[in-house]
């Protein structure tokens, strides 16, 4: 297995630059795995496809308005500062961009506190430690970090939240998340299906490929995740009776498996913390029965998770069939539902 083995062309016209509005009118391919079967229809259809006692568990993280803009003192050199991780009430794990930004270098936020360059890690990666608490200051000085690849301004800043987000913590959106509505959400439950929460903070190198040629070498990125017992309960009682435990997006995905690793037994349990879990082709899923998901770049950990579910060469086989027929790719893209 090869990092190149899971890549693939993507002309920039194909990558979403907007969202589709409503949210639920995104398009929906759909891939029974056993067959191949690949059906396509609209995401507001998703339910014809799910049965009474089934379960979608979905992210509740909030993506955080962590892009900030300052100025180096003295000089007032531009920076921007990129919220990653949050270490405790002052200091933060961030992506920087500027020059001269070593360690107690010092800067101010726009419409924001002062900081300092408190550590320097591997590339672009800083500890700023903050004058005070960044979190007040999100309103008046944070910025939506959208991905490298979208190059449109976002007029609504919701629009890159699901309708389902509770808990800030997330640099990226949960995006699987984003094709459903409220209404969606309303006519699923009157329909017999269930849903469940679970919290995980998506940090920015999920949007990173893959360098390494074995991407068995890959050191993949912790995020935090959190799935209650509750939740655990109701994802075994539904195996237990027979329906899906369907994961809205990767990262459902990660936080559930990494339940059902952290268990012993396989069922899913109680689960709180980092998790590091890279899956490729020919890990045994323990939980997951369906996912749906969006189109993944070339190389990514995401598209490899996905072809862990799937099969690689009958991912690889959907994409270019999603790119005859139009679909939208990346975050404000068209969705998959794979069964």
């Amino acid at each position: 297995m090869r990092t190149d083995d899971f890549d693939y062309l993507l002309p920039p016209e194909f990558i979403a630059q907007t969202p589709v509005e409503p949210r639920d009118h995104s398009r929906l391919l759909v891939l029974e795995r056993s067959s191949g079967r690949i059906r396509h229809d609209a995401f507001y259809n998703i339910g014809s496809y799910l049965n009474a006692g089934d379960l979608l568990v979905v992210n509740r993280t909030r993506v955080i308005p962590a892009r900030l803009f300052a100025r180096k003192i003295p000089g007032g050199g531009q920076v921007e500062v990129l919220l990653l991780r949050r270490i405790d009430d002052r200091n933060w794990e961030c992506l920087v961009g500027g020059k001269g930004l070593r360690e107690g270098a010092l800067i101010r936020i726009e419409n924001g506190p002062g900081a300092r360059v408190a550590a320097v890690l591997e590339g672009s990666k800083r500890v700023v430690c903050f004058d005070e608490a960044i979190e007040p200051f999100y309103a008046s000085a944070g910025h939506v970090p959208l991905p490298p690849y979208i190059h449109n301004e976002l007029v609504d800043p919701e629009r890159y939240q699901t309708v389902y987000s509770q808990t800030p913590g997330s640099a990226a959106a949960p995006t699987a998340g984003l094709h459903f509505t409220r209404e969606l959400l309303a006519e699923l439950a009157a329909a017999g299906i269930q849903i469940a929460e679970i919290t995980l903070h998506v940090g920015l190198d999920t949007f990173a490929p893959v360098t390494e040629a074995d991407p068995g070498t890959h050191k993949i990125h912790q995020e935090w995740c959190e799935l209650s017992a509750e939740t655990a309960g109701r994802i075994n009682a539904v195996k237990a009776d027979g329906g899906k435990v369907v994961a809205v997006g990767t990262t459902s995905v990660r936080t559930l498996e990494s339940a059902a690793a952290n268990s012993g037994d396989g069922r899913v349990a109680a689960f709180c913390g980092q998790t590091g879990l890279f899956i490729l082709p020919g890990y045994p899923f323990r939980a997951v029965d369906a996912m749906i998901t969006n189109f993944h770049l070339p190389k990514s950990t995401l598209i490899m998770l996905v072809s862990a579910f799937a099969g690689r060469e009958q991912i690889l086989h959907v994409y270019e069939i999603a790119k005859n027929e139009g679909y939208r790719f990346y975050s404000f893209g068209d969705a998959m539902l794979i069964l």
